[in-house]
């Protein structure tokens, strides 16, 4: 039998998590770019597993509008209420029974740096580290990600049907800045095990098989640190030999 061969440097992880019996799946995190699908899947997965399910609040954010018309100038605004915002979800989640029941999220807590990375100024981001840095310390964290992936043109297509209105002035190449921060960030994310899906080729809505399928990879057991559900081109790569 060939032995499984894991990318990125995980093969001691994945070797941990063959020796101990299968642990509960409490707390699931849907992420991607804007426009991916992140929150149709969340709540899913929050039926599928009869969890609690938490979304993030980006309608009570009061600078989004002004900040996809004037990004340099509402950046950091909007970057630090949204990080405040998800600091006070996740602080709910440890100090109600919400921590005690199984959770459906459709963000992680650190995706936050992602925007911070791409949207603020070098001194900007020095303060947001500091104040983003002394939160994250007493966070929950997931059981599993999963990462969704989508092409530019995917994304577009979904915020023009989605029909926000302050979203339709988002441009291609903000998108692009976006979708190379998200592969960047979860080449190199270690947190949680993690399962990535490109939504391109993926139709969790509309093809129920494609959904078993996932739920099928996130029971599975033992399981790789990393497993990428897209055989072809893989941006994480899991193969036998």
């Amino acid at each position: 039998m060939g032995k499984l061969a894991v990318t990125n440097d995980q093969a001691f992880a994945l070797s941990r998590s063959t020796k101990f019996d299968a642990p509960d799946i409490r707390y699931i995190a849907v992420e991607g770019p804007i426009g991916v699908g992140k929150t149709t899947l969340a709540e899913l997965l929050a039926e599928r597993f009869k969890a609690n399910l938490i979304l993030e609040q980006y309608e009570e954010n009061p600078f989004l509008e002004r900040f996809y018309r004037d990004r340099k100038g509402s950046a950091f605004q909007t970057q630090l209420f949204f990080l405040l915002s998800r600091y006070r979800q996740h602080q709910d989640m440890i100090h109600t029974d919400l921590f005690y029941e199984s959770i459906v999220t459709d963000y992680v807590f650190a995706k936050d740096r992602i925007f911070a990375e791409v949207n603020l100024s070098r001194d900007e981001l020095k303060l947001y580290d500091e104040v983003q840095g002394a939160l994250s310390k007493s966070l929950p964290t997931p059981d599993v990600v999963i990462y969704l992936q989508g092409s530019v043109s995917l994304l577009q297509q979904n915020i023009r049907k989605r029909s926000r209105s302050f979203e339709q002035g988002i441009t291609r190449d903000y998108l692009e800045l976006l979708v190379n921060a998200y592969n960047d960030f979860f080449f190199h994310y270690r947190d949680s095990r993690l399962i990535v899906a490109t939504c391109d080729q993926f139709d969790f809505l509309g093809r129920p098989d494609h959904f078993e399928q996932l739920v099928e990879a996130i029971k599975r057991f033992p399981y790789p640190p990393v497993e990428y559900m897209v055989s072809s081109d893989p941006f994480f790569r899991s193969i036998e030999e």
